[in-house]
């Protein structure tokens, strides 16, 4: 038993570095890409159950975007941000504690002559690079957001201004938050995904048979959780963001 906290390289693309986490994560985008297809061609008009059942989910997880941000016309935009963030974090999650994709991989050399099982598939939120791409797209899109609604001046006036010391030093504390969202983000999603694997991990090389049930159950879970946090937090921001020099 090895616990590896970087990813695993397994080859290489075109001269760069491929990953068992950019596997996973191609893989669910695949899955995402088939099933979007797959769905559109199912549309009817008169609905289907999947169909009712889709549309009923999208529609509730609209309607709770739309509570939060309060508005239509916002929530309209960033409703694709904040559902596909959602859904990609929650289904590489999903992927990453799958037993048959863990036991999907390839054997090779250690350092003392070993022989070491490196998996093809790994949970891509456990890859550092992967949640902090992922939080510099949300806070970013956060950005774009604001500058939307309250212009370009408008929106970097609450980090630059010079009407007094302390809304100056205040202004810089926020730009520099941002910063800080960044590292909160993208480190509380590795640290439960990549913490989840390794618990795993123990309970079963310990106890291979019956006992990781309840523990796979809580991964699940946590996996929900997570994704949902890192969703929700992103709609926060945008709400505060758009919302922040109205209120005033």
């Amino acid at each position: 038993m090895e616990i590896v906290i970087h990813a695993e390289q397994i080859g290489e693309f075109f001269g760069f570095p491929l990953t068992n986490t950019i596997l996973m994560a191609w893989l669910v985008v695949a899955v995402f890409f088939t099933a979007g297809i797959a769905f559109k061609k199912k549309i009817r008009r008169i609905p289907s159950r999947i169909q009712t059942l889709v549309e009923f989910a999208v529609g509730g997880f609209f309607n709770f975007v739309e509570e939060i941000l309060g508005s239509h016309d916002i929530a309209k935009k960033a409703f694709s941000l904040v559902a596909t963030i959602f859904f990609f974090v929650l289904i590489s999650n999903w992927f990453g504690i799958l037993p048959i994709l863990g036991a999907l991989g390839l054997y090779e050399q250690g350092e003392h002559g070993e022989e070491i099982f490196v998996p093809l598939f790994r949970s891509s939120a456990s890859d550092l690079n992967f949640t902090l791409a992922i939080a510099i797209i949300a806070v970013v899109a956060v950005q774009i957001f604001g500058m939307k609604v309250q212009g370009f001046f408008g929106h970097w006036r609450k980090y630059f201004t010079l009407k007094n010391p302390i809304e100056t030093f205040v202004g810089i504390l926020e730009f520099i938050s941002e910063f800080a969202k960044m590292v909160s983000f993208s480190f509380r999603l590795f640290g439960n995904v990549f913490a989840g694997e390794v618990l795993l991990l123990i309970i079963g090389f310990l106890a291979p048979y019956v006992i990781p049930l309840p523990f796979l159950f809580l991964e699940i879970f946590v996996g929900f959780i997570q994704a949902l946090v890192f969703a929700m937090l992103t709609l926060v921001f945008i709400k505060i963001a758009v919302a922040e020099h109205s209120s005033h």
